[in-house]
């Protein structure tokens, strides 16, 4: 088994954990509290990252662990696994089923397998460098759509931007065909899949969006932030996601110079 190899066993062992967790503590009563940014938070959050932290440590104990909700571990090796428990806790806390659990393995500033596990709905999208994208185990290819007019477009809500981000956002919202809000990281999924074409975001952590990376360019996508610029650990939060290179510098053409 090569290193690939191990680190997905790892990743699907980590997912199953955090799965039954969540599953658990889905359409229960949890008491919710807010972070010093305001956000929300539960023992569901917390019990899930700590699962996962002690799944990977077990088999990586060399690793570094960035989570959400947990300090940093600072690891010996070269691989780091940065977590996010819940994302899309707002609709957790709503008994929506439209929160994932998001995995990224990077090694220094490569992010080699990203993932994105729907723990309500059973849906999983893996992404692996080089070895492409895959829905549930079967490979899945982002959508071929070029022309703007013809997009589907995605973003989490619309206080995720700044006064000049909603702006610009404008353009773009009156060039697509349809226009939706929801979804946090199930949108990435969807990219991925081929359902929808495009997602604009702003205000986000790198536990966010880094999953997202591999799962979309592997699928054949493209996901920069708004300057057309390779995402990166201290990315300042802007991301653009398209299926196709075409829609992406369509779509940027209109955003570019909205993030301040």
């Amino acid at each position: 088994m090569n290193m690939n190899e191990s680190l997905l066993k790892v990743v699907h062992e980590t997912l199953a954990e955090s799965g039954t967790i969540a599953r658990h503590y889905f359409r229960q009563s949890l008491a919710v509290t807010a972070k010093r940014d305001l956000s929300p938070v539960t023992l569901a959050d917390q019990e899930i990252e700590a699962a996962m932290r002690k799944v990977i440590h077990q088999h990586f104990p060399e690793h570094s662990i960035v989570g959400e909700e947990g300090e940093d571990q600072l690891g010996t090796g070269a691989y780091t696994w940065t977590l996010d428990p819940i994302d899309g806790t707002k609709s957790f806390i709503s008994g929506l089923p439209l929160f994932g659990t998001l995995i990224c393995v990077s090694r220094e500033e490569q992010f080699l397998i990203g993932a994105i596990d729907m723990p309500i709905l059973n849906e999983r999208w893996i992404g692996v460098l080089g070895q492409g994208s895959t829905f549930n185990g079967t490979p899945c290819k982002a959508s071929d759509v070029t022309d703007i007019g013809s997009a589907t477009l995605f973003s989490t809500e619309p206080n995720m931007f700044n006064t000049g981000q909603a702006e610009r956002l404008k353009k773009l919202e009156s060039a697509v065909r349809l226009r939706r809000y929801g979804g946090d990281c199930y949108s990435y999924g969807l990219l991925a899949s081929g359902h929808i074409d495009l997602v604009v975001e702003a205000s986000l952590h790198p536990y966010d969006w880094m999953s997202a990376v591999p799962i979309i360019q592997e699928a054949g996508g493209v996901i920069t932030d708004w300057q057309g610029n390779a995402l990166h650990r201290n990315s300042e939060g802007s991301v653009i996601a398209a299926g196709t290179p075409e829609l992406h510098s369509a779509a940027l053409a209109l955003l570019a110079g909205a993030n301040h």
